[in-house]
């Protein structure tokens, strides 16, 4: 049996996982590869809520790479792998791994830190993107470490990882109207005012975590933190 065989056995039911050659990039850029999560809830009926704003871009990017998601059963998690291109459009940027955890958001971390393991990353090659109730709807703002803000997705990843040093695409969804508690507006859909707009800062959020991994964090901080004419 090969040494790639081998991993394949290892994640019963699981997709084609390759493992190809790793820089410690920690966020400057590099070739990867780098494990791209979306954060988000499993089951048709958590779709479309607030709170799975990470798997809505984890699905854009893996049509970008031409990845197809699988089941990696052993590790809870559905798994997609590619190569993003350039910003240029060649060929030939980072690997990424990208994986939706199949647990529930508050046991995310099991799923992330298990492929973590599996493929020897360290934890500045895992990139994180969620929802983000203190950031209006529809911002992206990209950080590394930091604290969790009473995300339970983020608190499981920092737990399981061991570490909150871990690359973050934070996509706004703005604060509860009123009085409404902050668990129930996020596990509501986007509004039917915020709908018409969402694919194109779903599309802007992706564009935001391919510029983090191709040309490092402060080059896409310069570019995406720079409020809009």
């Amino acid at each position: 049996m090969s040494v790639d065989e081998s991993r394949q056995s290892r994640l019963r039911g699981g997709p084609d996982l390759v493992a190809d050659g790793r820089s410690r990039s920690g966020g400057q850029g590099g070739q990867g590869p780098f494990l791209v999560v979306g954060l988000g809830n499993p089951g048709p009926k958590y779709e479309r809520n607030r709170h799975n704003v990470g798997f809505m871009v984890a699905d854009l990017l893996a049509e970008r790479v031409g990845g197809s998601w699988k089941s990696a059963a052993r590790v809870k998690a559905a798994v997609a792998q590619g190569r993003l291109p350039l910003n240029s459009g060649a060929p030939g940027g980072p690997g990424v791994v990208l994986a939706k955890p199949l647990t529930f958001m508050n046991l995310s971390g099991g799923p992330v830190s298990g492929l973590a393991r599996f493929f020897k990353l360290e934890v500045g090659q895992v990139i994180v993107v969620h929802d983000e109730l203190d950031l209006p709807f529809g911002t992206v703002r990209l950080k590394k470490g930091g604290g969790e803000g009473g995300h339970n997705g983020l608190r499981s990843m920092s737990q399981s990882l061991g570490s909150k040093d871990y690359l973050r695409v934070r996509f706004g969804v703005g604060r509860p109207p009123g009085r409404m508690d902050a668990a129930d507006y996020v596990l509501r859909d986007f509004s039917s005012v915020e709908r018409p707009e969402l694919p194109v800062l779903l599309e802007r959020a992706a564009d935001a975590l391919v510029d983090t991994l191709v040309e490092g964090l402060e080059a896409a901080q310069n570019r995406w933190h720079v409020a809009p004419a």
